[in-house]
């Protein structure tokens, strides 16, 4: 249960091995809807290690006294996430 902000994670499990592994978060608002940015790594039976960092913004809603999951943008790359805080600097510079 995510009774709070801080309960948010994109850690997973499957069959006791921990397949996204959360390396940081932030968050970016909160309130009745919360938004979130973390920052994971994803097992790779491959390798047998944890692949690339990776970057996905969630944003939830609080109901019930429960955060749950509304929506999720996945920053498919580390160029894709240098490219959106370029757009962004010069937008708010």
């Amino acid at each position: 249960m995510n009774a709070t902000v801080e309960d948010l994670t994109v850690n997973y499990e499957e069959n006791g091995q921990l397949v996204v592994k959360e390396l940081d978060k932030a968050i970016l608002s909160k309130g009745a809807w919360t938004t979130v940015l973390f920052r994971y790594q994803e097992w790779m039976p491959a390798t047998d290690g944890y692949g690339p960092d990776k970057y996905v913004i969630r944003r939830y809603k609080k109901t019930g006294g429960e955060y749950r999951q509304q929506s999720k943008f996945t920053i498919s790359s580390a160029d894709q996430a240098r490219k959106i805080i370029e757009t962004l600097r010069g937008w708010l510079d």
